[in-house]
């Protein structure tokens, strides 16, 4: 047996980190997730609700994260302002993938003038940058939950758009497909039963992996006043609110929010890149997955 056979024949050991790491992101996420559902039936939150007997106290027993300026328990906020900013991050990640995989499939399908014509689009919005643009959008519009969800959908869909496109535009020339339009089948069967369901994957793993990007641009709008009213908690409103309580010396109204945002987001990041790397033929070959 040659040496080549030899290494070939040989199973390299699985890396042990990313394995660690992804059960670590995920208890996060699940934690996370679990505390975010349960915290309406177990520990309800009154927006308007005040207590300026209690403004800026220290972490403690009954207030575990400390107090904000107005007497608000931080941590409570937190979990609450956790839930608000992954939803509007999961329903814009969606949003941004229905017209990004749209705009790329019309522009892979038919080609020619047409694909010129939206990649050309694309080129000129992804010139802009996506904060600026997202501002004005919300600027244009009234500071809501919608508002901001259009924000980052109207920005976030030119990635997912190139992906799709250079996708379907590798898809045509495989031998199935010149197989199956042989045999006479229409164009929309063609995309519908041979096209599609090798894009879905992709697509999925793009709203997954755009998700951490609108949390932090709903966060980044919200810190800037342009998001969500400033009653409602969001991880965003707290580090705007937080902000003026650190000259007085309570860091902890700002740094708790804050650091639950920064975790949060990296357990997202962690399994994502591990979902690509397992739909990448050339990873999963490397890794023997």
């Amino acid at each position: 047996m040659t040496d080549l056979a030899l290494t070939a024949r040989i199973r390299r050991p699985k890396p042990r980190t990313g394995r660690a790491g992804a059960a670590v992101a995920w208890a996060v996420l699940v934690g996370a997730g679990v505390a975010c559902l349960l915290a309406p039936v177990l520990w309800p939150l009154d927006e308007s609700a005040v207590d300026l007997a209690r403004t800026r106290l220290a972490p403690s027993w009954a207030h575990p994260a400390g107090t904000d300026d107005l007497g608000r328990d931080v941590a409570h906020r937190s979990l609450y302002g956790l839930r608000v900013s992954l939803l509007v991050g999961a329903v814009a990640a969606l949003v941004a993938t229905v017209i990004g995989g749209l705009v790329g499939a019309v522009a892979g399908t038919l080609g020619g003038w047409v694909d010129r014509v939206l990649m050309r689009v694309v080129d000129t919005i992804a010139a802009l940058p996506h904060l600026l643009l997202g501002i004005f959008i919300v600027a244009m519009l009234r500071p809501s939950l919608g508002a901001v969800i259009l924000s980052i959908g109207l920005t976030h869909w030119l990635s997912t758009a190139r992906i799709v496109r250079s996708e379907l535009l590798s898809l045509r020339t495989r031998p199935f497909v010149d197989a199956a339009i042989s045999g006479g089948a229409s164009r929309t069967r063609v995309i519908t039963r041979h096209l599609l369901p090798h894009v879905l994957p992709r697509l999925a793993l793009a709203t997954t992996l755009m998700v951490p990007h609108a949390v932090w641009h709903e966060t980044a709008l919200s810190f800037l006043g342009l998001g969500l009213p400033p009653h409602l908690a969001s991880i965003g409103n707290m580090i705007n609110d937080g902000q003026r309580s650190l000259l007085t010396g309570a860091w902890w109204a700002s740094l708790v929010p804050g650091l639950l945002l920064v975790v949060v987001t990296l357990a997202l990041a962690v399994l994502t890149g591990r979902w690509r790397d397992r739909l990448d033929p050339r990873v999963r070959a490397e890794l023997n997955l």
